[in-house]
This record gives structure tokens, C-alpha cells and sequence, in this order.
């Protein structure tokens, strides 16, 4: 994400509660207590008449519904819900099957965009026909593999491979963020996943964020096993550049981003930061302002701190190698960790072969626009 050095103190305040004390209790007086006892018996009464009333009502619709079944032929023969619910699909699936939409004409709730991926889309995606079938997924600074959770399943809804990536001191890795000291040791689970793969088999590599710059990084050492690569609301450095670099160009003015940022000191004060974490009170206006809550309050307790050395580290990219690998951008309007003005300034200065507009997409198109950004990714698979 777009970072911008700044330093501010962390500071916290305490909620006081005060307890009160009722004192009222000591002035019931006899007659109260009367009048109370005849109001709770009259109520009583009320409720035994209202469960008599209730019996005979539930009574009269066990018999009403027991002749309906008999005029149906043992059946319910109530009307079938407009909402269709679809099999959660077996081996003879496809991702290309048509699927009738809803009839229901009620408002999709902006908290929870998500729908069932059958009903998704209607591409026809014939894998043997693609020159891979296997995604893998860089998750960007402070991310984590976890964040891919619905593209992981949208992609293999229609048979695509998928592999997240955790990168060192991210998601489930149990390295200290503070320790990493080098772009190369924190992208080492993706170039040791590269390096495992036979011979003659290529992936696709889909990066997001800091992850752009992890992705350059492995297309450089391993273009022979890169098909394509994408890049989404990604750092795309050119050789000589670090993601440091881009994102303190002179037009990126974000207030808001330094306003979340938090340099941590692991090895004192007196020495470079090492890591950098975000203040949870503002990701959602940075990095969500177009996401689901229930997505916001996972990255809240999922995020870890981004390790500062990699982000400074300048890359040295060759044609031969890193240029020999196509690349696609895709942009995110709504980006307010790396606004579009700075995503076009990437895109001129190191043009890809294709660029895509993810309409609506905040800086994590992946919560904020899951089905566009698959449609997205399989389009680009196809193209030949």
C-alpha cells in the first residue's frame, strides 16, 4: 500500500464507569406490595386464558393442514419460493451452466454483496485450452493469504488451481515482521513454491498491493515458470526502483495514509524503523471504503505489521528476464491507498499489455468486488 513516512505518538485514554446505587427499594411500603400481588394475579388469569386461546388455534391448523395434504395427494402443495437454491455442485458442474436469475425484485444488501457462485457468471472456460489453469495469489503488505478467501473460491468453482501465498512474517508465517531484512528473505515462500514446480509447468501470478513488487521480483528469477502476471492496485517498479520510491512520488499526496501509519522500532529509536503497522480506527476509510463489514472486521483482527526493509529495497529487472513475461495492470477507482492518479503514473511509466478498470473497486477489489475481479482474472487467463 502507498506509504509515507511519518511518525506519531500512540495515545490512550480510559472510560470511567460509576456504579449508582439504588436506594429506592427501602421505601416499599405495605399497600404497594398489595397492589402489586392483585396485578400479578389478574395478569396470571390473562395468561391462562391466552394459552387456552392458543391451544385451540394451534389445534384448528394442525387439522386444516392435514386436509390439504390430503386433497394434494400427501404432498405440500404450497407455491415454490421465486429465490432459487442451487446445488452446491458435484463433477458434472460447470461453471459455464446457465443459471436463471431471481425473480425477486428486493435490493441486494450492500453489507453482503456475496452470492452463490453459480449464479455468477456465464463463461465458458475451456482449461485445456489455457496455457495454465494455475493462480497464484500474492496477498499485499500486512495481508495475508486469508484475504483471497472468496476469489480462491469463485476460481475453483470453475476448476481453476489456486494457490495462496503467505509471505515471510504475514498471515500464518510465524516470522516477527521486525525481523525481515530483505525483499528476497520476505518473498522466500514464493520462490521456494516456484522453484518446486516441474519442469515445463508455468502459473499465472496475480499480485496485490506490495505484492506487485513481490511478483517483479519472481518473474525476474523464474520467467520460464510465469505464463502472465497481474497486477492489482500493485506496486509495478521499474528496474532500479523500490516501492518506497513510487509511492513517495511527488503527486501521491495521501493524507490519510500517513495519518494510519505507525513506524515500529523494534531495534530502538536511534535506528531505521523496521516495520510498519496501521491504526485498525481508519482501515476502513483507507483500504475498505467500498467493502462489506463482516470483511472489515476480519482484516481488523487478521492484519499484521508490513516489514519496512523490503519496501525500501530497489529492484533490478531485466528484459530478458522480467520483460519477457506479459503483463496485465488492473486498476481500482475507488482506491484511497494507492489512488488512481499514482496507479496511472505506474501504468506510463512501465506500460503492460492490457489494463483493466475494476468499477467501484476500493484498494481491495477482492472483498469490495469479488465477482468482477474473477471475471477479471479468468478473462485474462484466456487471452492467447
Amino acid at each position: 500500500m502507498g506509504i509515507c513516512f511519518s511518525r506519531k505518538s500512540a495515545r490512550s485514554t480510559r472510560v470511567y464507569s460509576k456504579r449508582i446505587t439504588n436506594h429506592s427499594t427501602t421505601s416499599i411500603n405495605k399497600n404497594s406490595v398489595n397492589r402489586w400481588s392483585r396485578v400479578r394475579s389478574s395478569s396470571v388469569k390473562k395468561e391462562t386464558f391466552n394459552d387456552a386461546l392458543i391451544h385451540e388455534q394451534a389445534i384448528a391448523a394442525a387439522l386444516l393442514f392435514q386436509q390439504h395434504q390430503q386433497q394434494n395427494g400427501g404432498g405440500l402443495g404450497f407455491d415454490r419460493s421465486t429465490s432459487l437454491r442451487h446445488p452446491s455442485g458435484g463433477s458434472n458442474s460447470k461453471c459455464q451452466q446457465i443459471i436463471p436469475r431471481s425473480s425477486s425484485t428486493r435490493r441486494r444488501s450492500f453489507v453482503d454483496p456475496m452470492i452463490p457462485p453459480q449464479q455468477l457468471l456465464n463463461q465458458e472456460v475451456k482449461h485445456d485450452e489455457l496455457e495454465t489453469s494455475h493462480i497464484v495469489l500474492v496477498h499485499g503488505g500486512g495481508f495475508g493469504a486469508w484475504c483471497w478467501y472468496k476469489t480462491i473460491a469463485l476460481l475453483q468453482e470453475c476448476k481453476f488451481k489456486v494457490t495462496a501465498i503467505d509471505s515471510s512474517g504475514s498471515g500464518i508465517d510465524l516470522s516477527d515482521a521486525n525481523s525481515i531484512k530483505s525483499l528476497s528473505q520476505y518473498v522466500k515462500p514464493l520462490t521456494d513454491f516456484l522453484e518446486k514446480l516441474a519442469d515445463g509447468e508455468k502459473v499465472i501470478l496475480a499480485g496485490h498491493d506490495f505484492g506487485g513488487a513481490c511478483i517483479s521480483y519472481a518473474m525476474e528469477l523464474f520467467p520460464s515458470k510465469v505464463a502472465k502476471a497481474i497486477f492489482i492496485a500493485a506496486s509495478m517498479v521499474k528496474t532500479g526502483q523500490s516501492t518506497l520510491d513510487m509511492f513517495s512520488h511527488k503527486e501521491n499526496t495521501n493524507d490519510l495514509m500517513r495519518q494510519a501509519q505507525t513506524f515500529l522500532y523494534a531495534n530502538g529509536n536511534n535506528q531505521p524503523p523496521t516495520a510498519i503497522d496501521l491504526d485498525k480506527s481508519l482501515l476502513k476509510d483507507l483500504l475498505f471504503n467500498q467493502s462489506t463489514l463482516k470483511d472489515v472486521a476480519l482484516a481488523t483482527v487478521s492484519m499484521r505489521p508490513i516489514p519496512f526493509a523490503p519496501i525500501l529495497e530497489k529492484l533490478s529487472l531485466s528484459d530478458s528476464n522480467y520483460g519477457s513475461v506479459r503483463r496485465f495492470y488492473i486498476e481500482t477507482p475507488e482506491d484511497n491507498a494507492i489512488p488512481n492518479s499514482l496507479q496511472q503514473i505506474m501504468i506510463n511509466k512501465n506500460p503492460p499489455e492490457k489494463v483493466f478498470r475494476l468499477k467501484g473497486a476500493d484498494h481491495c477489489p477482492f472483498f469490495s468486488k469479488p465477482q468482477a475481479l474473477h471475471k477479471l482474472l479468468v478473462e485474462i487467463a484466456k487471452i492467447k
